[in-house]
């Protein structure tokens, strides 16, 4: 609603792209967590990419189209289902649900408004939430080229009972490559799309799951709030997509992932978690309970 109604169209990073792939755990994953994809065989994962806003068409090359997000669906050998969702820029704009709620009507009604704007008014109330608007966001090359953080903290129980906190982290096996504005500005609406299905074409496309560990006084239920790069990071496993979706649009349509989806051996320690999960579930049934009126 703070972007527009567009029936049929996500609340949330509207404009994606669906793939394909396989997610082999590590080895030494099932020692953070006794949870069924990290302790199993390689199982079928389908990932979603996607541009900030909820505006369907929303160009590839505007720079309000950062953080990117990608989600990944963990389709589990017990027929159950669990997500990943990550963002393209590690930390988070605000501390806690209330506020983020407000820091999203801010910007959506700073669009054209006259100075000061209700962003700029929120932001001199609210460092964390100018502090992460300053971190560089270039456009990246490709999905692929890009690391993806989730800002929210989980605890991990393994087979023992030990439990560590810990923060998700992709990292892409073709490493890190970014536009330069300019660059940027030149690409197509598209662009990301067009490369990812050019991509694919012609290779895999693997990305490597971490989990950051929380030492002691990290603070867990503040995802503005980013943990020192010394914090240990321990891989979790590598996920290999080969394929877009056959039917991206029918994908879209009918696909929703929520990070409070979880299993046993991974618990939801941030309490934001619960309340994103319920705005995403909220977002699918908008969605799915109104037919698509876009061209």
């Amino acid at each position: 609603m703070l972007f527009g109604i567009h029936p049929g169209a996500r609340a949330a990073h509207a404009t994606g792209i669906v793939a394909e792939g396989r997610f082999t755990p590590d080895p030494g994953a099932a020692g953070i967590s006794r949870a069924l994809h990290f302790a199993g065989g390689p199982l079928r994962a389908t990932v979603r990419f996607s541009n900030f806003a909820g505006i369907p068409g929303f160009a590839d090359n505007q720079p309000m189209a950062d953080p990117r997000g990608m989600a990944v669906k963990f389709h589990l050998a017990d027929g159950r289902e669990t997500d990943v969702v990550t963002r393209s820029v590690a930390g988070f704009p605000a501390a806690n649900t209330e506020d983020f709620r407000r820091f999203l009507i801010a910007v959506a009604s700073s669009r054209g408004a006259a100075q000061p704007t209700p962003l700029q008014i929120y932001l001199a109330g609210h460092p964390e939430a100018a502090t992460f608007l300053a971190r560089p966001k270039p456009a990246p090359v490709s999905f692929a080229t890009q690391a993806y953080y989730e800002a929210n903290a989980f605890a991990f129980a393994n087979a023992a009972g030990e439990v560590r906190y810990g923060r998700y982290r992709w990292l892409p096996d073709a490493g890190g490559a970014t536009l330069s504005a300019d660059q940027a500005a030149a690409m197509s609406a598209d662009y990301l799309r067009r490369e990812l299905a050019q991509r694919l074409a012609r290779e895999k496309v693997g990305f490597r799951l971490f989990v950051q560990i929380a030492a002691p006084g990290d603070p867990l239920h503040d995802p503005s709030a980013l943990w020192p790069d010394d914090r240990a990071m321990v891989e979790l496993g590598r996920l290999t997509i080969d394929r877009l979706a056959d039917d991206n649009g029918a994908a879209e349509a009918v696909l929703a992932f929520r990070p409070d989806a979880l299993v046993d051996g991974i618990v939801a320690e941030d309490p934001m978690i619960a309340a994103r999960g319920a705005a995403y579930d909220l977002s699918r049934q908008r969605r799915q309970s109104v037919p698509d009126q876009r061209n």
